[in-house]
């Protein structure tokens, strides 16, 4: 990887807390991200490593970045409107990203989906693009479980190793614990694997424990949106992160840094 755009996003621990604000591009408005630049300022000032948004974004309010490494949404191609959707596809080239200071493009990987084949295109035809050009790619690969039913362990593994052996230098993925079960994807995922946040949780405790559990199964870190962003105290949750996943603490040490 370009060791200096990985030092945007990975701190020196090797580890990253990502905060995701690219939501809109597919759903729209949303609550939390009504002032972009606002979000972004208050999220790197709680201590975000790096964050996951749109050229739109940036464009408008790159300013507020600060410090933060930038990863841009790479793909797209429908809405949540959209009755028929054409299926994924690029839709920002590497050479804008870096005109706007981009560390890293994300894109998604469809294991198991009817969009697979063509996510996978565009994830291949990217990682050449991104190895070109020295960014850094992550690949957020999703897998439906065997018979449409829920993911285990060994199918985000082996969502995760496609991801790496199509040329991703990271892995934004799904947590299944517990943690001894996850390690089928860490061990054999030969890059750095984040996970993602998901639905909306029903509480604090039930977004830090999936994240203290993959950390100990050994995941890097952390790429999560709305659980930060539509939370009543922003800057806490990211300072909550911020402790598990640099800090080491505990489930109820991280829960004293967010506010009520």
């Amino acid at each position: 990887m370009n060791k200096s755009r990985t030092r945007h996003i990975f701190a020196a621990d090797d580890r990253t807390v990502i905060v995701a604000l690219d939501h809109a591009a597919y759903f729209g408005p949303m609550t939390g991200l009504e002032r972009p630049g606002e979000m972004l300022r208050t999220i790197v000032e709680a201590g975000a490593d790096a964050v996951l948004t749109t050229a739109g974004v940036v464009a408008r309010f790159g300013d507020c970045l600060g410090r933060a490494g930038l990863i841009l949404r790479a793909d797209g191609g429908s809405t949540v409107r959209d009755p028929q959707p054409a299926g994924l596809r690029q839709v920002v080239s590497v050479e804008r990203a870096l005109r706007l200071g981009a560390d890293a493009l994300a894109c998604m990987g469809m294991i198991g989906f009817p969009d697979e084949s063509a996510s996978l295109r565009v994830l291949a035809g990217l990682a050449d693009e991104c190895n070109r050009w020295g960014l850094l790619l992550m690949a957020e690969m999703l897998v439906q479980g065997r018979d449409g039913g829920k993911p285990t362990a060994e199918d985000i593994a082996f969502a995760a190793r496609v991801g790496v052996e199509m040329g991703a230098d990271f892995i934004k993925t799904l947590y299944i614990g517990p943690p001894e079960t996850y390690r089928a994807v860490t061990e054999t995922c030969y890059a750095p694997v984040v996970v993602l946040g998901g639905e909306k949780a029903a509480d604090d405790r039930g977004v830090l424990a999936p994240v203290a559990g993959a950390l100990e199964a050994g995941a890097a870190g952390v790429a999560i949106g709305r659980n930060v962003w539509q939370h009543p105290d922003p800057a806490g949750m990211v300072r909550a992160l911020v402790a598990l996943v640099h800090g080491g603490a505990t489930v109820d040490e991280a829960l004293e840094e967010i506010s009520g």
